[in-house]
Protein backbone atom coordinates (compact mmCIF):
# COMPACT_ATOMS: atom_id res chain seq x y z
CA UNK A 1 0.00 0.00 0.00
CA UNK A 2 1.20 3.51 -1.10
CA UNK A 3 2.11 5.77 1.82
CA UNK A 4 0.43 9.34 1.75
CA UNK A 5 3.25 11.02 2.90
CA UNK A 6 6.83 9.19 2.68
CA UNK A 7 10.19 10.90 4.14
CA UNK A 8 12.89 9.57 2.25
CA UNK A 9 16.66 10.70 4.05
CA UNK A 10 15.22 13.87 4.88
CA UNK A 11 18.26 16.04 6.79
CA UNK A 12 17.98 19.89 7.52
CA UNK A 13 20.95 21.84 8.78
CA UNK A 14 21.00 25.48 9.90
CA UNK A 15 24.66 26.67 8.99
CA UNK A 16 26.57 23.74 10.82
CA UNK A 17 23.98 23.06 13.04
CA UNK A 18 21.75 19.44 12.25
CA UNK A 19 18.20 19.91 13.36
CA UNK A 20 16.88 17.08 11.38
CA UNK A 21 19.66 14.14 10.60
CA UNK A 22 18.75 12.03 7.48
CA UNK A 23 15.23 10.33 8.52
CA UNK A 24 13.16 8.05 6.78
CA UNK A 25 9.23 7.48 7.64
CA UNK A 26 6.82 6.24 5.58
CA UNK A 27 3.08 7.12 6.90
CA UNK A 28 0.14 4.84 6.07
CA UNK A 29 -3.20 6.33 3.99
CA UNK A 30 -5.68 8.15 6.32
CA UNK A 31 -3.66 7.99 9.19
CA UNK A 32 -3.70 10.01 12.69
CA UNK A 33 0.44 10.85 13.06
CA UNK A 34 2.12 12.39 16.02
CA UNK A 35 5.24 13.76 16.26
CA UNK A 36 6.73 14.20 19.48
CA UNK A 37 9.98 14.51 21.70
CA UNK A 38 12.03 17.20 23.72
CA UNK A 39 12.70 20.93 22.45
CA UNK A 40 14.57 20.92 19.82
CA UNK A 41 14.38 17.39 18.49
CA UNK A 42 13.74 18.28 15.10
CA UNK A 43 9.92 17.45 14.75
CA UNK A 44 8.77 21.34 14.11
CA UNK A 45 11.53 21.48 11.51
CA UNK A 46 10.05 18.03 10.00
CA UNK A 47 6.48 19.46 9.94
CA UNK A 48 7.91 22.65 8.10
CA UNK A 49 9.53 20.64 5.64
CA UNK A 50 6.59 18.62 4.84
CA UNK A 51 4.44 21.69 4.22
CA UNK A 52 7.18 23.84 2.07
CA UNK A 53 7.49 26.46 4.71
CA UNK A 54 11.14 24.97 5.11
CA UNK A 55 13.96 24.35 2.46
CA UNK A 56 14.85 20.83 2.87
CA UNK A 57 19.22 20.35 3.03
CA UNK A 58 19.03 16.77 1.68
CA UNK A 59 16.48 13.86 0.65
CA UNK A 60 13.02 13.46 -0.33
CA UNK A 61 9.53 14.20 0.27
CA UNK A 62 6.56 12.04 -1.33
CA UNK A 63 3.12 12.79 -0.78
CA UNK A 64 0.71 9.92 -1.92
CA UNK A 65 3.44 8.84 -4.60
CA UNK A 66 4.34 11.98 -5.96
CA UNK A 67 7.80 13.93 -5.14
CA UNK A 68 7.24 17.42 -3.55
CA UNK A 69 10.53 18.35 -2.25
CA UNK A 70 10.84 21.20 -4.72
CA UNK A 71 7.18 22.53 -4.87
CA UNK A 72 5.77 25.54 -3.09
CA UNK A 73 3.19 24.75 -0.31
CA UNK A 74 0.34 25.85 -2.04
CA UNK A 75 0.91 22.90 -4.79
CA UNK A 76 1.62 19.95 -2.57
CA UNK A 77 -1.74 19.71 -1.32
CA UNK A 78 -1.22 20.37 2.27
CA UNK A 79 -3.21 22.56 4.58
CA UNK A 80 -1.27 23.82 7.90
CA UNK A 81 -2.67 24.77 11.17
CA UNK A 82 -0.67 27.04 13.20
CA UNK A 83 0.10 26.69 17.17
CA UNK A 84 -1.24 31.08 17.09
CA UNK A 85 -4.34 29.85 15.11
CA UNK A 86 -3.70 33.04 12.87
CA UNK A 87 -7.40 34.28 12.50
CA UNK A 88 -7.98 37.66 11.06
CA UNK A 89 -9.61 39.81 13.69
CA UNK A 90 -11.65 41.67 11.25
CA UNK A 91 -13.35 38.75 9.97
CA UNK A 92 -16.49 36.52 11.34
CA UNK A 93 -16.08 33.03 11.87
CA UNK A 94 -17.84 32.41 8.38
CA UNK A 95 -15.28 34.70 6.64
CA UNK A 96 -12.16 33.52 8.21
CA UNK A 97 -13.42 29.68 7.30
CA UNK A 98 -14.34 30.93 3.37
CA UNK A 99 -11.24 32.83 3.10
CA UNK A 100 -8.86 29.81 1.71
CA UNK A 101 -11.31 29.66 -1.00
CA UNK A 102 -11.42 33.65 -1.85
CA UNK A 103 -8.33 33.49 -2.83
CA UNK A 104 -9.07 30.90 -4.75
CA UNK A 105 -11.37 32.48 -6.87
CA UNK A 106 -14.48 31.06 -6.13
CA UNK A 107 -17.70 33.12 -5.72
CA UNK A 108 -19.05 34.51 -2.59
CA UNK A 109 -22.24 32.72 -2.03
CA UNK A 110 -20.53 29.10 -3.20
CA UNK A 111 -17.59 29.65 -0.85
CA UNK A 112 -20.00 31.40 2.09
CA UNK A 113 -22.46 28.38 1.73
CA UNK A 114 -19.22 26.13 1.53
CA UNK A 115 -17.92 27.54 4.79
CA UNK A 116 -21.17 27.13 6.50
CA UNK A 117 -20.93 23.32 5.91
CA UNK A 118 -17.60 23.35 7.42
CA UNK A 119 -18.63 25.80 10.58
CA UNK A 120 -21.26 22.42 10.92
CA UNK A 121 -18.90 19.59 10.87
CA UNK A 122 -17.11 21.57 13.65
CA UNK A 123 -20.23 22.37 15.67
CA UNK A 124 -19.77 25.77 15.38
CA UNK A 125 -23.31 26.97 13.45
CA UNK A 126 -24.41 29.52 15.45
CA UNK A 127 -21.16 31.18 16.21
CA UNK A 128 -21.07 32.16 12.27
CA UNK A 129 -21.42 36.02 12.50
CA UNK A 130 -18.79 36.58 15.57
CA UNK A 131 -15.39 38.01 15.22
CA UNK A 132 -12.23 36.55 16.79
CA UNK A 133 -12.04 38.20 20.01
CA UNK A 134 -15.89 37.16 20.64
CA UNK A 135 -15.18 33.19 20.77
CA UNK A 136 -13.03 31.22 23.09
CA UNK A 137 -9.68 30.03 22.76
CA UNK A 138 -11.72 26.18 21.94
CA UNK A 139 -14.04 28.22 19.63
CA UNK A 140 -11.04 29.69 18.17
CA UNK A 141 -9.18 26.61 17.65
CA UNK A 142 -11.90 24.73 15.39
CA UNK A 143 -12.35 27.90 13.20
CA UNK A 144 -8.68 27.58 12.15
CA UNK A 145 -9.42 24.20 12.07
CA UNK A 146 -12.46 24.41 9.16
CA UNK A 147 -10.09 27.07 7.86
CA UNK A 148 -7.30 24.36 7.15
CA UNK A 149 -9.90 21.89 6.07
CA UNK A 150 -12.03 23.73 3.44
CA UNK A 151 -9.22 23.86 1.03
CA UNK A 152 -9.82 19.90 1.20
CA UNK A 153 -6.35 19.01 1.88
CA UNK A 154 -4.45 15.78 1.26
CA UNK A 155 -2.58 16.01 4.44
CA UNK A 156 -3.33 18.05 7.15
CA UNK A 157 -0.76 19.66 9.37
CA UNK A 158 -1.48 20.37 13.03
CA UNK A 159 1.73 22.31 14.51
CA UNK A 160 1.17 21.99 18.76
CA UNK A 161 -2.85 23.07 17.81
CA UNK A 162 -3.52 22.00 21.95
CA UNK A 163 -0.86 23.60 23.83
CA UNK A 164 -2.79 27.21 23.99
CA UNK A 165 -5.99 25.32 25.53
CA UNK A 166 -6.87 24.29 29.37
CA UNK A 167 -6.88 20.46 30.13
CA UNK A 168 -10.28 20.23 30.16
CA UNK A 169 -10.73 21.86 26.45
CA UNK A 170 -7.29 19.90 25.15
CA UNK A 171 -9.08 16.40 26.41
CA UNK A 172 -12.40 18.13 24.04
CA UNK A 173 -10.55 19.07 20.93
CA UNK A 174 -8.22 15.36 21.19
CA UNK A 175 -11.42 13.64 20.76
CA UNK A 176 -12.71 16.73 18.18
CA UNK A 177 -9.71 15.84 16.16
CA UNK A 178 -9.84 12.40 16.11
CA UNK A 179 -13.04 12.71 14.77
CA UNK A 180 -12.49 14.95 12.04
CA UNK A 181 -9.85 13.01 11.11
CA UNK A 182 -11.96 9.68 11.01
CA UNK A 183 -14.73 10.93 9.43
CA UNK A 184 -12.66 13.09 6.49
CA UNK A 185 -10.39 10.05 6.04
CA UNK A 186 -7.43 12.02 5.53
CA UNK A 187 -3.68 11.78 6.81
CA UNK A 188 -3.18 14.05 10.34
CA UNK A 189 0.25 14.84 11.06
CA UNK A 190 0.33 16.55 14.35
CA UNK A 191 3.72 17.93 16.74
CA UNK A 192 3.38 17.43 20.03
CA UNK A 193 5.47 17.57 23.02
CA UNK A 194 3.15 16.11 25.11
CA UNK A 195 2.99 11.91 25.54
CA UNK A 196 -0.72 11.69 26.93
CA UNK A 197 -1.61 13.74 23.74
CA UNK A 198 0.42 11.43 21.02
CA UNK A 199 -0.56 8.25 22.77
CA UNK A 200 -4.40 9.59 22.78
CA UNK A 201 -4.57 10.58 19.39
CA UNK A 202 -1.92 8.57 16.74
CA UNK A 203 -2.30 5.23 14.78
CA UNK A 204 1.16 5.70 15.02
CA UNK A 205 3.73 8.04 16.98
CA UNK A 206 6.87 9.11 16.28
CA UNK A 207 9.74 9.88 18.76
CA UNK A 208 12.45 12.17 17.93
CA UNK A 209 15.97 12.90 19.67
CA UNK A 210 18.47 15.15 18.36
CA UNK A 211 17.04 14.94 14.93
CA UNK A 212 16.90 11.19 14.41
CA UNK A 213 13.85 8.89 15.14
CA UNK A 214 14.33 6.59 18.06
CA UNK A 215 10.99 4.83 17.36
CA UNK A 216 8.07 4.75 15.50
CA UNK A 217 5.44 2.73 15.68
CA UNK A 218 1.67 2.37 17.20
CA UNK A 219 1.41 4.41 20.75
CA UNK A 220 0.55 0.71 22.59
CA UNK A 221 4.10 -0.88 20.94
CA UNK A 222 5.88 2.25 22.22
CA UNK A 223 4.23 2.02 25.46
CA UNK A 224 4.78 -1.88 25.41
CA UNK A 225 8.25 -2.20 23.81
CA UNK A 226 10.31 0.91 24.21
CA UNK A 227 13.33 0.56 21.68
CA UNK A 228 15.57 2.57 24.12
CA UNK A 229 16.12 3.92 27.40
CA UNK A 230 15.12 7.18 26.07
CA UNK A 231 12.20 6.35 24.83
CA UNK A 232 11.18 4.57 28.01
CA UNK A 233 12.41 8.02 29.83
CA UNK A 234 9.99 9.99 27.25
CA UNK A 235 7.12 8.83 27.30
CA UNK A 236 6.62 8.01 30.93
CA UNK A 237 5.44 5.51 32.99
CA UNK A 238 8.24 3.06 32.97
CA UNK A 239 10.93 2.42 35.28
CA UNK A 240 14.68 2.16 33.48
CA UNK A 241 17.01 0.30 35.72
CA UNK A 242 20.57 -1.70 35.57
CA UNK A 243 20.38 -4.65 37.41
CA UNK A 244 22.84 -8.27 36.82
CA UNK A 245 20.51 -9.07 34.76
CA UNK A 246 20.99 -6.03 31.90
CA UNK A 247 19.19 -3.01 31.20
CA UNK A 248 15.47 -2.95 31.09
CA UNK A 249 12.34 -0.97 31.15
CA UNK A 250 9.54 -1.58 33.70
CA UNK A 251 5.76 0.18 33.93
CA UNK A 252 5.26 1.35 36.93
CA UNK A 253 1.58 0.36 37.02
CA UNK A 254 3.23 -3.30 37.10
CA UNK A 255 5.68 -2.69 39.97
CA UNK A 256 4.56 -3.32 43.05
CA UNK A 257 5.71 -2.42 47.07
CA UNK A 258 6.12 -6.15 48.16
CA UNK A 259 8.72 -8.18 50.54
CA UNK A 260 11.80 -8.89 50.04
CA UNK A 261 11.41 -11.82 47.76
CA UNK A 262 13.04 -14.67 49.07
CA UNK A 263 13.88 -16.42 46.12
CA UNK A 264 15.56 -13.39 44.82
CA UNK A 265 13.07 -11.95 42.25
CA UNK A 266 13.15 -9.01 40.49
CA UNK A 267 13.28 -6.18 43.15
CA UNK A 268 14.64 -2.96 44.19
CA UNK A 269 15.09 -2.16 48.12
CA UNK A 270 15.98 1.31 49.39
CA UNK A 271 13.80 3.78 50.99
CA UNK A 272 11.17 5.87 49.76
CA UNK A 273 11.65 9.47 48.66
CA UNK A 274 8.28 10.48 48.10
CA UNK A 275 4.68 9.52 48.27
CA UNK A 276 2.22 11.62 46.00
CA UNK A 277 -1.57 11.21 45.90
CA UNK A 278 -3.37 11.37 42.72
CA UNK A 279 -6.88 10.46 43.18
CA UNK A 280 -7.05 7.24 41.61
CA UNK A 281 -3.54 6.24 42.34
CA UNK A 282 -0.28 6.63 44.75
CA UNK A 283 2.83 7.14 43.22
CA UNK A 284 5.53 5.94 45.32
CA UNK A 285 9.56 6.55 44.38
CA UNK A 286 11.70 4.14 46.09
CA UNK A 287 15.84 5.06 45.84
CA UNK A 288 18.27 2.34 45.87
CA UNK A 289 22.00 2.46 47.89
CA UNK A 290 23.52 2.85 44.35
CA UNK A 291 21.18 5.78 43.46
CA UNK A 292 18.95 4.26 41.51
CA UNK A 293 15.17 5.00 41.55
CA UNK A 294 12.22 3.53 40.49
CA UNK A 295 8.81 4.10 41.18
CA UNK A 296 5.60 1.94 41.60
CA UNK A 297 1.91 3.52 40.75
CA UNK A 298 -0.52 1.90 42.87
CA UNK A 299 -4.35 1.53 43.11
CA UNK A 300 -5.45 4.42 45.97
CA UNK A 301 -6.86 1.14 47.62
CA UNK A 302 -3.72 -0.73 47.46
CA UNK A 303 -1.67 2.06 48.95
CA UNK A 304 -4.17 2.30 51.93
CA UNK A 305 -4.76 -0.78 52.77
CA UNK A 306 -0.26 -0.70 53.64
CA UNK A 307 0.59 2.66 53.41
CA UNK A 308 4.45 3.70 53.67
CA UNK A 309 5.92 6.79 54.75
CA UNK A 310 9.03 9.24 52.76
CA UNK A 311 12.17 7.82 54.75
CA UNK A 312 11.07 4.29 55.30
CA UNK A 313 12.40 1.12 53.84
CA UNK A 314 10.68 -0.33 51.03
CA UNK A 315 10.84 -2.76 48.32
CA UNK A 316 9.58 -2.31 45.08
CA UNK A 317 8.88 -5.85 43.00
CA UNK A 318 7.48 -7.52 39.49
CA UNK A 319 7.04 -10.17 37.96
CA UNK A 320 10.21 -10.99 35.42
CA UNK A 321 7.74 -11.32 32.24
CA UNK A 322 7.20 -7.44 33.14
CA UNK A 323 10.30 -6.75 32.29
CA UNK A 324 11.20 -5.58 28.81
CA UNK A 325 14.77 -5.79 27.47
CA UNK A 326 17.09 -2.59 26.76
CA UNK A 327 20.03 -2.37 24.29
CA UNK A 328 23.06 -0.74 26.77
CA UNK A 329 24.20 1.42 24.11
CA UNK A 330 21.56 3.72 24.34
CA UNK A 331 21.47 6.00 27.10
Amino acid sequence: MRADVELIGVTKRYGAAVAVDGISLAIPPASYCCLLGPSGCGKTSTLRMIAGHESISDGDILLAGRNVTNLPPAARGTAMMFQSYALFPHLTALENIAFGLRMRGMGKAERLARAAEFLRLVQLEKMADRLPTQLSGGQQQRVALARALITSPKVLLLDEPLSALDPFLRTQMREELKRLQRELGITFIHVTHGQEEAMALSDIAVVMDQGRIAQAAPPREIFEKPASAFVARFIGGHNVLELPQGRFAVRTDRTRLAPAPAGGGPHLSGHVTAVEYQGSAVRVVVQARDGQTAEALLPDSLFHASPVAPGEAATLGWEAQEAHPLPRDAA
